[in-house]
């Protein structure tokens, strides 16, 4: 792995396990092996380097969602399968957990890739929910925008649960309380 790969993949860890403001620039020096001088070579600063490593688990992320969301299967089974993934649940979120960092939120440009991931689930989400209407499978009263936002809302919901009360029941409980009104 190359030296500014090593960078980005230990910041991407430290930005999960500690947010923006708890990442130091001798943090991430010190988890990816590198020297001082090699993150100012490949990177202007932290702020760059963040922005870099966000992007990376913003894809990734993406990149399960659509692939969970994409196999085949009707349209609630596709919203199950995506409900029920393999998570490490008492982690957290790798995107939802920047949402909680001030110094993410209050950057345009750190935020952004975040906030387009969530849209871009969002509106896999809901062309799902659309196509289930169209086969009948939802009602007609229900709204693909709406139903998107709560799938999303119960995920990141499930892991701060999980996380207050050290069980990934928590999050295993709201997923059923989703999928059953989801059914009726």
């Amino acid at each position: 792995m190359s030296t500014s790969e090593r960078l980005i993949e230990s910041t991407r860890e430290l930005l999960w396990e500690r947010g923006y403001v708890g990442t130091s620039p001798k943090a991430i020096l010190e988890r990816s092996g590198a020297g001082q001088g090699s993150m100012y070579h490949h990177f202007k600063g932290k702020q760059d380097l963040a922005l870099a490593a966000i992007r990376r688990t913003a894809e990734e992320l993406l990149a399960t969602a659509e692939e969970v969301l994409t196999v085949p299967g009707t349209p609630y089974e596709r919203i199950e399968a995506y409900l029920r993934r393999e998570r490490d649940v008492l982690r957290g979120c790798p995107i939802g957990r920047l949402t909680m960092d001030p110094d993410i939120v209050a950057s345009d440009e750190l935020r952004a890739p975040v906030d387009e991931t969530l849209d871009q689930i969002r509106e896999l989400i809901a062309g799902i929910v659309k196509e289930g209407k169209e086969q009948g499978q939802f009602g007609t009263q229900v709204d693909g925008e709406e139903i998107a936002a709560t799938v999303l809302a119960t995920v990141q919901g499930g892991y701060v649960l999980a996380r207050a009360s050290g069980s990934p029941a928590a999050f295993d409980t709201g997923v059923r309380g989703l999928l059953s009104l989801l059914r009726s």
